[in-house]
């Protein structure tokens, strides 16, 4: 007889399903991606001795995806459970994981080259305090990439529905997602102008096939299907010039 799975976000218990971590994996490609183009864009991919920041890094992929084009990485998130993980995953790249919320970093000004927002737009109440924090930390001219979630009707479906309420589909703890803190892409350019951060560019991303979503997240939580095989499955796939239904990815440079 099939079990209810546990919904533990920043888990270490394997069993758990923590949907942060599902995400993570499958957005990990299509992050990585986005941001060889804005870096080949902007002359910083080969650039030598660039520092970059991760904010709402998690268990560390995308500041363990930076590291290895060469950048000196500062990983930071709220959870210390997640810090503890990032730590226990690294693979000798000379990360620095921090554990500190996104609102208040206590970084140095002017410090980074680039700085990467993941899982962290569409989670918090003080947005504008985010992007003020990321534009401080910024050097004149660096960029600010970050992915997040659209307020449409199909994204309230999927991220208030289908992935924390929905019993066959849930991978996320209750009240992680809120409409309220979903936020279009013409609002999220305006609150980057007013931390002194120029949009630049808006792309939407999405499963290759919805059907391969709903049978990752579905195989995930009866455990036939392992954290490390639902990438392939699920296969995020970058459009943009697309219209975001729901997660879109950009990029802002700091006005010097």
């Amino acid at each position: 007889m099939s079990t209810t799975p546990r919904i533990a976000v920043d888990s270490a218990d394997r069993a758990a399903v923590d949907g942060r971590h599902i995400r993570a994996l499958a957005f990990q490609a299509v992050r990585m991606e986005y941001l060889r183009h804005v870096l080949s864009e902007l002359s910083l991919l080969t650039a030598a001795g660039c520092r970059a920041l991760v904010i709402g890094s998690g268990r560390g992929l995308p500041a363990r995806g930076l590291a290895q084009l060469g950048f000196e990485v500062v990983a930071v998130d709220p959870s210390p459970a997640a810090t503890a993980l990032a730590r226990d995953a690294d693979d000798g790249l000379g990360i620095t994981y921090l554990t500190s919320p996104a609102e208040e970093l206590g970084l140095p000004d002017g410090t980074f080259d680039l700085v990467y927002c993941a899982d962290t737009l569409e989670i918090t109440e003080r947005p504008q305090a985010v992007l003020a924090q990321a534009a401080r930390v910024l050097r004149p001219a660096g960029v600010f990439v970050y992915d997040t979630v659209n307020r449409t009707l199909v994204s309230r479906l999927i991220y208030l529905g289908a992935f924390q309420a929905f019993p066959g589909t849930r991978i996320m703890p209750r009240g992680r997602y809120a409409a309220h803190r979903l936020r279009r892409p013409a609002e999220l350019a305006e609150a980057l102008a007013r931390a002194g951060l120029s949009a630049k560019d808006v792309s939407a991303f999405k499963p290759r096939d919805v059907r391969s979503l709903v049978r990752a997240t579905r195989g995930r939580r009866r455990g036939t299907l392992t954290d490390e095989q639902l990438p392939e499955l699920v296969h995020m796939v970058l459009e943009q010039e697309g219209s975001p239904a729901v997660t879109y990815l950009g990029y802002a440079v700091r006005r010097a």
